[in-house]
């Protein structure tokens, strides 16, 4: 699902999506699903640049959050490029988003880590059987 206003591009294998200018009640919905839609392609890391990011509402911090979850359901994670003079940041540590993805000062450093991070089987808990000595035990 390509979206003209949320560029991804692969940089050395690594999806990196260009987060708007703006997230807010109005295209939270629609950045969610480009980053859903990154996601689901199996990497094993994503990384979402908001250099340029300057508002970063609730619903947009909820996008986030969310996203971060989803990735590491699938066996990634989410990665965000937020420079020491983005706007966002001050918003992030009120949200506590900082202490929940993976924030860098670069690009570069983003993607150094994505490669560093290797997928993550997806476990399954297991079920006790009925009876001891059964065949599913």
């Amino acid at each position: 699902m390509a979206d003209p206003r949320y560029p991804v591009v692969m940089i050395g294998g690594v999806p990196v999506v260009d987060a708007p200018q703006e997230i807010h009640a109005a295209n939270a919905e629609s950045f969610r699903k480009v980053l859903v839609h990154t996601a689901d392609r199996g990497h094993a890391a994503l990384v979402v640049n908001m250099s340029g990011t300057r508002i970063c509402d609730p619903p947009g911090v909820a996008v986030l959050a969310w996203a971060h979850g989803y990735a590491v359901a699938k066996g990634g994670d989410l990665l965000l490029v937020t420079p020491p003079s983005a706007a966002v940041l001050g918003v992030f540590a009120l949200a506590g988003i900082d202490r929940l993805i993976p924030g860098f000062a670069t690009l570069n450093e983003a993607l150094k880590h994505a490669h560093a991070v290797v997928p993550r089987p997806l476990h399954r808990r297991a079920t006790p059987s009925a009876e001891p000595g059964s065949p599913d035990a």
